[in-house]
């Protein structure tokens, strides 16, 4: 008898097509979906282009939590959108101020055995429970919700056998800033991290979701952990311990790779400035003055992440000139914290508190000074991802961040001339499930509510026989989508409005970019890149924006996973390199051609890039499967949707 993993699992029991043979496409049906308001509104006008009425799957969830800033009219017409669209199409609402997706949804809807695909990058969170979590476009979200599969390439499976104990200062997110260290912002890709072994019965479920958040930033495909006594414990103290059942993996399952994580040998970890892998201990760069510490975000969600810092500053103060900016990530860890009386202990310390939401970590508001050193419990610290161009944003623990905080510079918290708190959960918890919003039973009696901000998606011709043009732009390693398509307070909430988002795409690359692209008059062009081109988050976007402009074809080293599917379903052709160094013989500015794209993909996975400029030619692979080349041949994945209906 085949002994099973937990990610096999979970997959064997999901899996209406293809086989589990790492790297082979695999088709996957979805039990729940999950999506947020920066890339929610494209998702549910998608949904709409599609009409199939109401959604197919076990439960889908639509939390604001991005575009909170009521600046205009643009955010809270949206909001309006959203719900309007969940109570239409069978869709649960959590409205502004009810926190942040990944939190909420582990706390009301996650279950054991469970498939979640979310528009966000950071769904995998939801791994935690044992749940096969992961992050996607929102196109490919919308045809979960109308019950298709979900297709991805079968992923090897890590097995991270976890041992020991946390010593006193060190957290989860140490754990996984511990595997960012050793694995890089590209070393996941392709992968599942599965975690097991008697090291997690010291890691609660908040704990495993922080560690499971932040795999995403490794580039993994997901992170799994089983669903054990501490999830069963979990859910009881959520009120929904029926929803548990265990799920671990059998004995002697084996794994297509092992990593051993003894827990007792971990120390205090940071990420310098600017990527989530360039770790180091605290005590190499301690001394640093600091201009803010923010805890809080999806990487940091649990009520002890926020109780520690609490226990940590009572009787003292904050730095002077140190913003200590505290993030609650649910209404209801906020009611907690004000019931148990720890919120009153922060704020007397001077901390700034916000509502429950995403805020700084993806722009929105609590900007850094210009230059100035920031630790944030986020998961993400990509250049001006922060809403400060010039930034410098650590990544670190909530007991990092708050010692920071009250001396004033980045100290190792062991540092401190106090104790390590002890922190166990209060009894009763206070379970906040008011503000959830149900679907409309009759939904049609319910009309969308469109203010004028959201517009028609643009439509996108099919792959041109002969196509050419210039790179418009050539880039380095490690390109992320907040680069290609920034967030922030001016931008996102343009996300309904593909022709005004297009005039950002760049922007922070090349301000001239737009106006370029709008030159051509039609005309397309090309991207080149290094490696790990569209790391970072999920939001189609960094796809769709560019394309309207007319990209029709990224030449990269790498990927990251869901910019690269998502550039093949808005009809962008995304080759890599088959000799490395060709990448430097191409210029910006160069003139590129594809004689004859279509037959270049159906006859194999090499295509030939002619360089007329230099009278060169480079093989290049797609690696697209029959399906997504349907996708570009149709000129997008929403036209062979419709051809196919």
């Amino acid at each position: 008898m085949t002994r099973l993993n937990v990610t096999r699992k979970l997959i064997e029991s999901h899996l209406l097509s293809g086989r589990m043979e790492p790297g082979e496409e695999i088709g996957l049906a979805i039990d729940q979906t999950l999506t947020q308001d920066a890339t929610g509104t494209l998702v549910m006008l998608e949904f709409e282009a599609m009409q199939v009425g109401r959604v197919h799957t076990e439960l889908s969830a639509q939390y604001v939590d991005h575009n909170l800033l009521q600046e205009d009219f643009k955010n809270p017409d949206d909001h309006l959108f959203l719900q309007s669209a969940c109570r239409k199409f069978g869709v649960w609402f959590s409205p502004a101020g009810n926190g942040v997706s990944h939190p909420v949804h582990q706390e009301r809807f996650g279950m054991p055995g469970k498939t979640l695909v979310g528009s966000d990058s950071h769904t995998p969170a939801a791994g935690a429970l044992g749940m096969f979590a992961i992050g996607a476009g929102g196109l490919e979200v919308a045809l979960a919700m109308a019950g298709k599969p979900l297709y991805l390439n079968m992923p090897r499976v890590v097995g991270v056998e976890v041992t020991g104990e946390l010593p006193d200062w060190v957290s989860a997110k140490d754990v996984v800033l511990e595997m960012l260290r050793r694995f890089g912002v590209k070393g996941g890709v392709g992968k599942v991290f599965e975690y097991y072994g008697p090291g997690l019965a010291a890691l609660s479920a908040m704990d495993r979701h922080v560690i499971a958040n932040m795999g995403t930033e490794m580039g993994a495909t997901t992170s799994v952990f089983p669903s054990d006594g501490e999830v069963k414990r979990f859910l009881a103290r959520q009120e929904r311990g029926d929803a548990w059942q265990e799920l671990t993996a059998d004995d002697g399952a084996d794994y297509d790779e092992h990593v051993a994580l003894d827990l007792s040998t971990l120390e205090p970890l940071i990420a310098l400035p600017s990527s989530p892998g360039n770790v180091k201990p605290v005590r190499e760069v301690a001394g640093e003055e600091i201009y803010q510490a923010y805890v809080g975000s999806s990487a940091n969600p649990g009520f002890r992440d926020f109780a520690v810092p609490a226990m940590m500053v009572e009787g003292r103060q904050i730095a002077p000139g140190v913003s200590f900016d505290i993030n609650p990530t649910s209404r209801q860890i906020l009611e907690n914290l004000a019931s148990h009386g720890y919120l009153s202990r922060l704020i007397r310390a001077g901390a700034r508190l916000h509502q429950a939401g995403c805020n700084g970590c993806i722009g929105m508001g609590q900007a850094p000074a210009t230059s100035r050193n920031s630790l944030r419990t986020v998961p993400r610290n990509f250049p001006g991802r922060s809403g400060t161009p010039e930034d410098r944003v650590f990544l670190c623990s909530p007991e990092t961040a708050t010692a920071s905080a009250l001396t004033g510079r980045i100290t190792d918290p062991r540092d401190l001339d106090m104790a390590y708190p002890r922190f166990e959960e209060p009894e009763p918890l206070a379970i906040n499930r008011e503000m959830l919003v149900a679907p409309a039973e009759d939904s049609g009696l319910v009309e969308l509510i469109k203010g004028p901000n959201i517009k028609s998606l643009p439509e996108f011709e099919p792959i041109p026989a002969r196509f050419s043009g210039p790179v418009l732009l050539k880039l380095g390693d490690d390109v992320s989508t907040d680069e290609i398509m920034p967030a922030g307070a001016e931008v996102l909430p343009l996300r309904s409005n593909i022709p005004a988002i297009a005039e950002y795409v760049f922007r922070a690359v090349d301000p001239d970019f737009s106006r370029r692209a709008r030159a051509l008059d039609g005309d397309g062009f090309f991207l080149v890149a290094g490696r790990n081109y569209g790391q970072g988050s999920s939001r189609e976007h960094a796809a769709i924006a560019p394309r309207y402009l007319g990209l029709r074809a990224v030449c990269a080293l790498s990927y990251g996973r869901i910019h690269w599917q998502n550039l093949a379903n808005f009809g962008v052709v995304p080759l890599t390199f088959a000799n490395p160094d060709d990448l430097e013989r191409i210029d910006q500015g160069d003139e590129l051609a594809l004689d004859d794209p279509l037959g270049a993909l159906d006859s194999g996975d090499e295509v030939t890039l002619h360089n007329r400029t230099k009278a060169e030619h480079y093989t290049l692979h797609h690696g697209l499967s029959q399906r997504q080349i349907a996708m570009i041949r149709s000129g997008s994945l929403i036209d062979l949707v419709r051809e196919e209906a």
